[in-house]
């Protein structure tokens, strides 16, 4: 009597699905595009007239410096956030250099339309899945320090 279940073949499926699973599972991830590095150390006073907009909670101001220039954002009393102006979806793209929105509280890339949260720099919306690169900050209650 046969028996429909068939060891041999059983194996011979198994290894296919096996090999088929490994080869999709370990699809190589793209990285963002290579934003070119500017060396990046500066302080300011987040909280003098200079930079009024950084005196309150959701305050932004943008900076020179780095490759295509810095967007520094107020997230809470002593936490700042500081971003590349360049798109990480095209930082090459010439006139690629984030804005902030109306809403001050998000920003958008005019050349792909890419656009991201300036709490994080998450994109939420156009085609960059890349988030805005950070710089380091450090808020000492007086001083406010932008590093790479």
């Amino acid at each position: 009597m046969n028996h429909p279940f068939c060891p041999g073949k059983f194996r011979l499926v198994l290894f296919f699905s096996l090999v088929l699973f490994w080869g999709v599972s370990c699809k190589k991830e793209e990285s963002a595009p290579e934003i070119p590095y500017i060396y990046v150390n500066f302080s300011l006073n987040p909280n003098s007239t200079q930079y009024i907009n950084l005196n309150s909670v959701n305050g932004w101001e943008t900076v020179t410096g780095g490759y295509n220039g810095i967007l520094i954002f107020r997230k809470s009393v002593n936490e700042f956030v500081a971003f590349e102006r360049a798109c990480p979806y095209d930082p090459l793209a010439e006139g690629a250099q984030i804005k902030v929105d109306k809403s001050g509280i998000t920003c958008t890339c005019p050349i792909c339309g890419s656009k991201f949260i300036m709490t994080d720099g998450t994109p939420y919306d156009g085609p960059s899945h890349y988030s805005l690169k950070q710089y380091q900050t450090l808020y000492d209650g007086l001083l406010l320090y932008v590093t790479n």
